[in-house]
């Protein structure tokens, strides 16, 4: 009785849980912490419908999923297979049960700022951006950090962009040589392949006092250094809150 209790919470009931869980975040509005808002509506849709499934599987009584088979056949000494089997099937539970509880248990929270430094190859996010290459002028106006950290890393005439006026929220990291950067984790399918797209600050007035990981609005312009990169030249940096929505797609 106990190990077909066991194998349903192992499947249906662990489903069950997870999917409770994707619905809920989703009707409070924080799946947007894990997975690209685009894809929201799919993964909701597939937990409501294992929800669904799950809830109708009780209709059977346990042990009726094996169908009337009986399943000894006279083994009095389990083999070493079939021991490392249970074995590997027990630790998978708990650790699967873990997370599950630990998900309900815990509240939701966006990826650190120091996750982001690890994560910082010092190259633009791979993805970031649209998708489909714009010839001629570019419209620059609803860039975020990540769309103008790959055009720092793939503009071939910098001057292009020189002096055009930006708007960016991020959080604030320390550069290796002393200066600051503006930081946002760009986010593809989940937060798994989040990668972190960093912009070098200039003439940051004050930035320097700010704590690792502050979020804030800076207002500014895009200039070219004495290098020929660009860079962002903030006209005033303003302290918020984190935002709702953290990420950028």
């Amino acid at each position: 009785m106990w190990s077909r209790a066991v194998d349903r919470w192992l499947g249906v009931g662990l489903a069950s849980l997870i999917s409770v869980v994707t619905i809920w975040l989703t009707v409070t509005d924080r799946l947007q912490l894990y997975i690209n808002p685009s894809q929201a509506w799919f993964a909701c849709g597939m937990a409501v419908l294992l929800l669904l499934g799950a809830i109708a599987s009780f209709a059977l009584p346990l042990g009726e999923e094996d169908h009337g088979h009986d399943h000894d056949h006279g083994h009095d000494h389990p083999s070493p297979r079939r021991v490392l089997g249970l074995g590997a099937t027990a630790v998978g539970g708990v650790l699967a049960s873990a997370v599950a509880v630990l998900a309900i248990a815990l509240p939701p929270a966006t990826l650190s700022a120091e996750l982001a430094m690890q994560r910082d190859t010092g190259s633009a996010p791979l993805f970031a951006g649209a998708d489909d290459v714009q010839l001629g002028v570019v419209d620059t106006s609803g860039f975020g950090v990540g769309d103008w950290s790959a055009t720092f890393a793939t503009a071939t005439s910098p001057e292009r962009y020189e002096g055009e006026d930006v708007t960016l929220t991020g959080f604030v990291t320390p550069d290796d040589d002393g200066s600051v950067n503006l930081n946002r984790l760009v986010i593809t399918h989940c937060v798994i392949d989040a990668q972190p797209a960093a912009l070098p600050l200039s003439d940051a007035e004050g930035a320097s006092d700010l704590e690792l990981g502050q979020w804030v609005e800076l207002r500014g312009s895009i200039a070219v250094d004495d290098s020929g990169a660009l860079v962002v030249q903030a006209a005033s940096i303003e302290r918020i809150d984190e935002p709702e929505d953290p990420y950028e797609y």
